[in-house]
């Protein structure tokens, strides 16, 4: 059984009973769409402890389980000297240091200084962590060499570490991530859920960091592979939580896992925007939600083909539509644009949560 949260309030005030909040952030919701055995229906909030008294004994239990996570707060995570919190969206930042990335490849490719800077300047306009990485993961990138990789992150976070900037490292190797955490990262951002590399679980358990499992296709080839035929939606929702129970089972704590839908990576336009509609679905696993959306192929595909260097506007909207639905995390190119955006969108929530 899967519970998507739908029917977005404005505001709780007046509605006792009738609204849930959402993994204890800045979104209230009346309603569960309810997926299952092959059926669809919606259950207000108001009902839905009946709705589950008239479920078989282990149905209620997943839907009691569920519900739970969907509403409980996230609990915040440790970055170095900062603490990260999770009831309201915050702007990841991607800092491409590869020569070949899809989006900004090039810019920063063998120059630690100016790339440094350029994560303290997203920093300073209100990014809340920096995403580090020194390999592409673009459709038919080449493989980099781990050494080549470490060479091209670990300078970087040195600096950033030595600022007090949050920092995360974007890799699938294990000695990427021993030696980006010994250099003062924060965080393991990983494209293949711990699966590409044998060793990656372990020196995450070991280490005792944070980590984003993403979903794609084909975890071990990255971004290649394509999803097999069925619901885009749920069934990646399956995969993340059958990985989660697989990495909390080696070590991993619960709580400082963060999930990603992985748009893109092996999915279709029509998974894309089944995932980006039903982003909500997520909230079911219980852990922070990242939406990495930015300049992604879905933008162009609904912009009459723009390129790369011409989908701001889109992004900007998907990473509302992410805000939109409780995402807590939003990996953006476009940092500066993207944080004016949600702090007007926080605005304009806040002043519906105080209109009563």
């Amino acid at each position: 059984m899967h519970l998507r949260p739908v029917q977005f309030a404005d505001t709780p005030v007046g509605r006792d009973g009738e609204v849930a909040r959402l993994a204890g952030g800045l979104q209230w919701f009346a309603a569960y769409d309810v997926i299952g055995g092959g059926e669809r229906r919606t259950v207000p909030v108001a009902a839905f402890d009946d709705f589950v008294a008239t479920l078989p004994d282990a149905q209620a239990e997943r839907a009691n389980l569920v519900a739970r996570r969907i509403s409980a707060p996230r609990a915040p995570i440790a970055a170095g000297e900062r603490v990260l919190r999770f009831d309201q969206p915050q702007v990841m930042a991607i800092l491409n240091l590869t020569p070949d990335s899809f989006s900004d490849g090039g810019r920063h490719d063998g120059d630690p200084a100016s790339a440094a800077a350029a994560a303290v300047d997203m920093a300073a306009v209100g990014a809340a962590v920096i995403d580090i990485g020194g390999e592409s993961t673009r459709p038919g990138a080449a493989t980099v060499w781990e050494g080549d990789e470490i060479a091209r992150v670990v300078p970087v976070i040195e600096r950033l570490a030595a600022s007090g900037t949050p920092v995360s490292i974007d890799t699938r190797k294990a000695a990427v991530m021993e030696a980006a955490l010994a250099a003062g990262a924060h965080i393991v951002n990983d494209v293949s859920a711990l699966l590409y590399d044998d060793r990656a679980v372990e020196v995450v358990a070991q280490a005792g960091v944070p980590v984003v499992l993403m979903h794609a296709a084909d975890p071990k080839g990255g971004a290649a592979g394509t999803m097999a035929g069925g619901n885009a939606l749920t069934d990646c929702f399956d995969w993340l939580e059958t990985r989660i129970e697989a990495v909390v089972a080696a070590g991993i704590d619960r709580a400082r896992i963060i999930v990603d839908p992985g748009i893109g990576f092996g999915k279709s336009l029509a998974d894309n925007l089944a995932i980006l509609n039903g982003l909500s679905l997520f909230h079911g696993l219980g852990c922070p939600l990242l939406l990495g959306a930015s300049r992604k192929r879905v933008v162009g595909a609904l912009s009459g083909e723009a390129p790369v260097e011409r989908r701001l506007g889109g992004s900007l909207a998907l990473a509302l539509k992410g805000a939109e639905q409780g995402a807590q995390w939003l990996r953006v190119h476009d940092v500066a644009e993207s944080v004016q955006a949600l702090r007007v969108w926080r605005g304009l929530r806040d002043a519906a949560l105080t209109a009563a």
